[in-house]
C-alpha cells in the first residue's frame, strides 16, 4: 500500500491543502509546520478504503467518487487529525518543544534499557535529535510502510496517551530493534544512515505486533519507574 499516487491526484492536493489550511488558521500558535501534512495521509486512506471497499489505494481513481462523499471524507479526516493532534499539539508549536522533550526522554531512556546501544551512538557522536526528531515528528510515518504506521495508529488510539506518551516507548522499541546493525557499524556516516533509512520496506502486521508487544513490556517496566528516566 503505497499512497503516492493517491495523493498527487488533483482532487486530493485540494483536500489536504483545505485541511491544513483550516487547521493552521485555527491553531495560530503553530500554524503549518512541516510534518503535520503526513498525519492527514492514513485517515485519508482509511477513510476512502472503506467507501471503496478496496484494500489497495494504489489504483484508487479519487476523481470517480461522489463529491458528497469526498467532502464527507474530508471532514471526517480533518477533525480526526485535529484531535490527534490536540494530544501533542507542542511538537509543533515555536522551536518544536514537545520533540525536544521527547527525544530527550528517548535518549534517558534508551541509556536504561541498553547502555552498550547507548554509548555506541555516543562513542560514534551520533546524536537522537539526528534520528528521532523524524520519528516524534511524523510519528514513524517515515520509517514504516503505510500498512503497518495505521496498524500502529490503531494501537495508539485505543491507549490512553497513545500518540503523546505510549509512542516514546515504541520508539525505544524500534531502536532496539536493530540493536545488532547498529552494534556493527564503526562509522558515524554508515551509523546515521543506517539509522535514517532503516530496511523496513517490506515489514507486515506480524512486524508491528512484535515492536508493540516489546513497547508494552518496556512501558510496563518503565512508565512507572521515574527514577529510571534519571541518571
Amino acid at each position: 500500500m503505497s499512497p503516492e499516487a493517491l495523493i498527487l491526484q488533483p482532487k486530493v492536493t485540494e483536500i489536504f491543502e483545505r485541511i491544513l489550511f483550516i487547521w493552521a488558521i485555527r491553531h495560530p500558535a503553530s500554524g503549518y509546520v512541516q510534518g503535520i501534512n503526513d498525519l492527514v495521509t492514513p485517515f485519508f486512506v482509511v477513510f476512502i478504503c472503506e467507501y471503496l471497499e478496496v484494500e489497495n489505494v494504489d489504483t484508487v481513481d479519487v476523481s470517480s467518487v461522489p463529491s458528497e462523499v469526498l467532502r464527507n471524507i474530508e471532514a471526517d479526516t480533518y477533525w480526526c487529525m485535529s484531535k490527534l493532534l490536540d494530544g501533542i499539539q507542542d511538537n509543533y508549536t515555536f522551536a518544536q518543544p514537545g520533540i525536544q522533550m521527547k527525544v530527550k526522554m528517548l535518549e534517558e531512556l534508551v541509556s536504561r534499557i541498553d547502555e552498550q546501544v547507548h554509548r555506541h551512538l555516543e562513542l560514534h557522536e551520533v546524536r537522537y535529535l539526528q534520528f528521532a526528531f523524524r520519528w516524534m515528528n511524523n510519528l514513524l510515518m517515515r520509517e514504516v510502510p503505510l500498512r503497518c504506521t495505521i496498524r500502529l495508529w490503531d494501537t495508539y488510539q485505543s491507549e490512553p496517551e497513545g500518540f503523546s506518551h505510549f509512542h516514546l516507548y515504541v520508539c525505544a522499541a524500534f531502536l532496539m530493534r536493530w540493536r545488532k546493525e547498529i552494534l556493527e557499524e564503526r562509522d558515524f556516516q554508515e551509523l546515521l544512515l543506517f539509522l535514517q533509512n532503516l530496511p523496513t520496506a517490506h515489514w507486515d502486521d506480524e512486524d508491528v505486533s512484535l515492536l508493540l508487544a516489546e513497547a508494552y513490556r518496556l512501558k510496563f517496566a518503565f512508565a512507572d519507574a521515574p527514577n529510571h528516566y534519571k541518571k
